[in-house]
């Protein structure tokens, strides 16, 4: 770059780049329905100054699955890493090995839930040993892992003098109740301490670095140190919603066998299924994600007191949302919209959009080839997701998607889940795909279980029209659609590349 007055050569700082994923936040605690009960100043502060996508979702889950598609932008019928512990091929490309190829050096402080393909590993290789690996790629700064003892954050504890039992211990409130607090202090929690060692190392860097920082919170086990354990009041708890037949389908009968209140926490197997338990459990879950909120804000400041606030792309997100007791559901293993609709906010500085709300229906799987157009660089042919970088200059693509699609796989193959038993299906037909156009939800089973047509405009997801014969003609038409989106995203990996007499030919 020449210096138009001098006339000599400028030198151009890099973008720094700083993506955030906060492990199960559901949309409707930053914009939605829950906002309005909880605090998260930083978040919506950095909403006011960015661009917000506030319909946008996980393509699937739980979180392995979730984080390969984040990266790869990929469906998770084409990377096929489709349960946590599902081995990732290995020679999938993903955000950190295209921009390690561009010459960057992308830096993990947390984790990335990738399984490692055994096809190329010893049977005795430690990384075949856990689903909580390294995603290829990246350098690990700082190794945070939910199961796995000795991280640097357990070691940190016990630095500090805490008595560390193993997990899942660790994570038990200290007292007669969920919500009495951790065994730790705020100032010692994992994301204190994520942070900490965040802005440590991001601040002896030159400018032109890539993190990707993600935190725990406020996944379970819920437990969350003081003050954050009785920030809020169980009676200021909004109620969760309820179904009028709780067993209006037969996944979801099982889904409730399968996920109770009481597998969210640590320590209390006989905890009670009632209102007043849903109201604390979600108290807590408020306040650690106010936790995040807080120290997310730590870091943003830290980017204006050293001068690069207007150098770094900052894009916020989640894996996949939660369910908080809503038709009597926790955690993500479902089909509703809490389980997928996630926060997606991005600050670009050279966008020329600030708090702006965009509507169109937008996908996890856009995520990395947003960043990768922010840097300049082309997503590979592989990546099923499409740069969202037009929205951040406030314009919409004329054939942008008008529907997004979610897979979720419930079947395990070594262990058979409570729906294969329950419904006699097999590992390969325990997976669902669910379609959202405009205020319809269109659920397909793979085998066994009837499909499920919802009209979500009155807030409720617990009415299934499949069987009414006046919404016959409906339910076809979405089911086609659904086809026709898998038919028009398959593994892209070669698609625009040709052997031919004269070598090897790729479409730009």
């Amino acid at each position: 770059m020449i210096d138009p007055i001098l006339g000599s050569a400028v030198t151009e700082t890099k973008l720094n780049t700083l993506f955030i994923v906060i492990d199960q936040l559901r949309a409707d605690c930053v914009f939605g329905a829950l906002a309005a009960h909880l605090d998260l100043p930083n978040m919506r502060g950095l909403a006011d100054d960015a661009v917000s996508f506030v319909n946008h979702y996980s393509v699937t889950s739980p979180c392995g699955p979730s984080r390969v598609s984040l990266l790869t932008a990929q469906y998770a019928s084409n990377h096929g890493a489709r349960r946590n512990g599902t081995p990732l091929k290995r020679d999938t490309p993903n955000l950190a090995t295209v921009l390690r190829a561009q010459g960057y050096d992308p830096l993990l402080f947390g984790y990335t839930d990738t399984s490692h393909d055994p096809r190329f590993l010893p049977p005795d290789d430690p990384r075949l040993f856990s689903y909580e690996e390294l995603a290829p790629g990246f350098t690990e700064v700082v190794r945070m892992r939910l199961e796995e003892d000795s991280t640097a954050w357990e070691s940190h504890l016990r630095d500090h003098g805490y008595d560390v039992p193993p997990y899942p211990e660790m994570y038990r409130s200290v007292g007669d109740t969920p919500d009495a607090p951790a065994l730790y202090a705020a100032e010692h929690s994992d994301t204190a301490f994520l942070t900490d060692r965040c802005i440590e190392d991001l601040a002896d860097r030159p400018q032109g670095w890539c993190a990707l920082l993600t935190y725990i919170r406020p996944h379970p086990p819920f437990v969350a140190p003081a003050p954050y354990n009785t920030m809020y009041a169980d009676a200021d708890m909004p109620a969760a919603r309820q179904a009028s037949d709780p067993d209006w389908h037969p996944f979801v009968e099982t889904a409730r066998r399968k996920s109770s209140v009481a597998s969210t926490v640590i320590g209390f197997p006989d905890l009670e299924a009632s209102e007043a338990t849903t109201r604390m459990i979600r108290k807590l879950y408020f306040g650690l994600a106010t936790e995040v909120d807080h120290h997310i804000g730590r870091v943003i400041a830290w980017l204006k007191e050293t001068g690069q606030y207007e150098n770094t792309l900052i894009v916020l997100t989640a894996d996949h949302g939660e369910m908080l007791g809503d038709y009597g559901l926790w955690g993500k293993m479902t089909f509703q919209d809490a389980a997928f609709h996630v926060p997606l906010i991005v600050r670009d500085p050279k966008s020329s959009a600030r708090g702006t709300v965009v509507t169109a229906p937008t996908e996890s799987i856009d995520v990395t080839p947003t960043i990768l157009a922010c840097h300049g660089i082309d997503a590979p042919h592989s990546m099923d997701g499409r740069s969202l970088k037009p929205f951040l200059n406030d314009t919409t693509p004329h054939d942008w998607r008008q529907a997004t699609v979610s897979e979720l796989d419930f079947g395990d193959p070594i262990r058979p889940t409570l729906w294969q038993t329950d419904h006699g299906l097999s590992v390969d037909a325990a997976n669902l795909a669910v379609l959202r156009r405009d205020n319809l939800r269109f659920v397909q089973f793979a085998g066994g279980l009837p499909p499920i047509l919802m009209d979500v405009s009155e807030g409720s997801e617990t009415r299934n029209l499949a069987k009414n014969p006046a919404h016959m003609q409906t339910m076809l038409d979405l089911m086609q659609e659904l086809l026709c989106h898998r038919m028009v995203n398959t593994d892209g990996t070669f698609s625009r590349t040709l052997i031919t007499g004269d070598g090897v030919k790729v479409a730009s």
